[in-house]
């Protein structure tokens, strides 16, 4: 009974410096972790509120908030293992090389996550703005961190990668207020220039189209069978197409009416008869 209980004294008097030791990083990282957790929320909660006064796009706060969490997170985990003896080194290294290969498997995704990236934060577009990107024009409808959304005319839905729409060209005609309308046409040779001119800036005097710039009618070229002219009028971005097809069709009628003609191609064809 004496040995046993010398026994446990040599083993108390061994293992109690490292109890107490490792107790006290124990405590010390799982109190870190707790106030570290804490903090992070309480910070990407506020930086998601700061997002929303100054009118962040609701998708780029979302994605925002999410990985400033998911990093800090992270980074917070690797603290405390390496806090109670972990060795982080193996640690940082495996996650490393699982992002490698998990990005090279990935490499179209990421691209298309990074232009989503980019689209949420230069804004080249954003929700109802009609675009032309890629060879598709329409609505954007949506903006999703790998894909926009995009309804065209005809209401078909077309989903667009953002990895190639980023890195492209992209038409928005919705950005401005204003549009100027073309109305191109050729008269006759025989016509007169400034008779013509005076039907198209009749025409030009809608409701909708705007005083600043005013109308403006150009001789744009000489044809082969007609004098090319053009009406320009600015108009709403919104009264674009209605007033483009209006005045195209008031533009056949009055030249009709004041006796314009507007030529067309001619072809003369010869028969030869052999003897």
């Amino acid at each position: 009974m004496d040995m046993n209980v010398d026994e446990l004294v040599k083993l108390s008097e061994a293992w109690l410096p490292i109890v107490v030791e490792y107790s006290g990083k124990l405590l010390l990282a799982l109190l870190t972790l707790l106030v570290g957790w804490w903090l992070i929320n309480k910070l990407t909660g506020n930086v998601g509120r700061l997002m929303q006064t100054r009118r962040v796009d609701r998708t780029l706060q979302g994605f925002i908030g999410s990985l400033a969490n998911i990093i800090l997170k992270v980074l917070l985990l690797v603290s405390v293992a390496s806090m109670i003896g972990v060795e982080t080194t193996s640690f940082v290294a495996a996650i490393g090389a699982a992002g490698l290969a998990i990005g090279l498997a990935l490499q179209g995704s990421l691209a298309n996550f990074a232009g989503g990236v980019l689209i949420l934060l230069f804004r080249p577009f954003k929700a109802g703005d009609w675009i032309e990107g890629q060879g598709v024009a329409g609505t954007v409808d949506s903006i999703q961190i790998f894909h926009t959304t995009l309804k065209t005319a005809d209401n078909k839905v077309v989903i667009v990668p953002n990895g190639s729409l980023s890195n492209g060209n992209i038409t928005n005609y919705s950005r401005e207020q204003t549009r100027r309308v073309d109305i191109n046409l050729g008269i006759d040779y025989d016509c007169d220039i400034k008779l013509a001119r005076q039907v198209l800036l009749e025409i030009a005097k809608d409701p909708r189209v705007l005083n600043h710039p005013e109308p403006v009618v150009f001789v744009t070229g000489l044809g082969e069978s007609a004098i090319n002219i053009s009406l320009r009028v600015w108009v709403a971005a919104a009264d674009y197409w209605p007033v483009t097809f209006d005045f195209i069709e008031r533009a056949k009628e009055r030249m009709d009416e004041a006796g314009i003609s507007i030529p067309f191609p001619h072809r003369v064809v010869r028969l030869v008869q052999s003897a």
